[in-house]
């Protein structure tokens, strides 16, 4: 049976895809990379020292260790710069009527983000409050694909992978779901996140009556 669920963040509850482009574009703009939307889409639910591997290897450079660090922090401090300006307006379509039924009925709720500023983002939304357990990029050391961050989430709210629904638009992280036992809905295209179990175009469709009546057997 299905007592708890794990959000993704970014592109789930909120959509802060827009000030991490504008983050990394002033880093790479700034180190003379080469760098673009499309690029920017292959850094979807992974982790800042992860993504920067990702521009580093498209534009075949090589960094220390050291300036990896540093280079992923100023990132990082372009990106917080941004976050004052969320507000409980930002809730992406359907997020907190999920949230908020999820609470009424009695469910487990995780997040389970690869961001290490997830827990600022969730106190701008006013967020916090729907939240059993809050797992970010500080919580676990293997970002996405590996399944450590739901896993996290599972384990701290006493559930195991099989009795929980993972909410990701990620394609890696409905691989991250599926490597760790968990149930997924994918939040996007097709050619992103249909390997996911259940599949809406946007999070205003992903309702708690949807999602009970295609897991119908599990609740």
């Amino acid at each position: 049976m299905i007592k708890g669920f794990i959000f993704d963040l970014d592109g789930v509850i909120t959509d802060t895809a827009e000030q991490h482009y504008v983050a990394w574009k002033k880093l790479s703009d700034q180190m003379g990379w080469q760098f673009d939307r499309e690029l920017n889409d292959q850094l979807r639910g992974i982790s800042r020292l992860d993504s920067i591997k990702v521009i580093l290897d498209h534009n075949q450079i090589e960094i220390s260790e050291e300036e990896l660090n540093h280079l992923a922090t100023e990132k990082n401090e372009k990106y917080v710069e941004s976050l004052d300006e969320i507000t409980p307006t930002d809730f992406l379509p359907g997020a907190e009527e999920l949230l908020t039924h999820l609470r009424q009925e009695g469910f487990n709720v995780a997040l389970g983000s690869a961001s290490k500023n997830a827990k600022k983002v969730l106190e701008q939304l006013n967020a916090v409050r729907y939240f059993d357990v809050i797992g970010d990029g500080n919580s676990v050391s293997k970002s996405k694909p590996a399944p450590a961050i739901f896993l996290n989430g599972a384990e701290k709210m006493g559930l195991q992978p099989e009795e929980c629904i993972v909410i990701e638009d990620a394609e890696k992280g409905i691989d991250a779901a599926k490597a760790g036992g968990f149930y997924s809905v994918g939040i996007g295209p097709q050619d992103r996140v249909g390997h996911s179990d259940l599949r809406f175009d946007e999070m205003s469709q992903a309702t708690l009556f949807e999602i009970k009546s295609y897991f119908k057997d599990l609740f």
